[in-house]
């Protein structure tokens, strides 16, 4: 059985309102997804690495991997135009080169403080269960809102939970749900979660952590450099 860590690169980060890709820019002199491809590196239970690439950076990513040493990269497949195309493209591709049992975890190229405790509750959690997201406690009031103004809903926090990445499966099921999503016209759901949830199956959860930071906005970049100083 192989362990196989997809990372996802193929966002644009328009939200960060940079020049280039937020993957790719740098904290401390290093790239995002540098940290991010080392925590799949570092982990003794993940056997290859595979990287959903944004066109044209490519040739920036094997620069990168031979930087920073790391050996596990095996693939680079094209992104889509949406985030379900993408990580469709990297699951077919690696459909035609691994077998069905291989467990896949499917994971964001701007989540780079992954932890291998992280890792390992979720390969655990698929071998023993299946479909499998990494989530952590909801601790805000959560408000419902259709004008982005106002609201007259909240909804229950202990019910909710906070979504984080990686999220996975067996490949044999990947390539049955993304078929599945194509039967039904799905196209563009946002995460691997929530087209299990679309398609009527259900999802298992694994432990996360807030120190998993999403880096989307400006902000983040500081509270990422706050983690790693800390870190040491």
């Amino acid at each position: 059985m192989t362990n196989i860590a997809l990372i996802i690169a193929g966002g644009v980060g328009a939200r960060m309102q940079q020049a280039i890709p937020k993957q790719f820019m740098t904290v401390f002199d290093k790239p995002i997804i540098a940290y991010t491809m080392e925590c799949f590196e570092k982990h003794p239970a993940i056997d290859v690495i595979a990287v959903v690439c944004l066109d044209g950076w490519d040739n920036v990513l094997e620069s990168y991997a031979k930087q920073y040493n790391i050996t596990k990269l095996k693939h680079i497949f094209p992104a889509g135009s949406v985030g379900q195309e993408s990580i469709k493209n990297g699951i077919m591709g690696l459909a035609e080169i691994y077998d069905k049992d291989s467990v896949v975890l499917i994971h964001d190229a701007i989540r780079p403080n992954l932890s291998k405790d992280i890792i390992s509750d979720c390969l655990s959690s698929i071998k023993t269960k299946g479909f499998t997201v990494v989530v952590v406690p909801c601790n805000e009031a959560m408000m419902e809102t259709y004008d982005f103004e106002t609201s007259n809903k909240a909804f229950p926090r202990d019910n909710l939970k906070r979504t984080q990445t990686p999220q996975g499966a067996t490949l044999g099921q990947l390539v049955e749900l993304h078929n599945k999503a194509k039967e039904l016209g799905i196209t563009e759901s946002i995460a691997t979660c929530t087209l299990v949830t679309e398609v009527g199956w259900k999802i298992y959860f694994s432990t996360g952590s807030g120190k998993n930071i999403k880096i989307t906005t400006p902000e983040d970049i500081e509270i990422f450099k706050a983690l790693l100083k800390q870190e040491g």
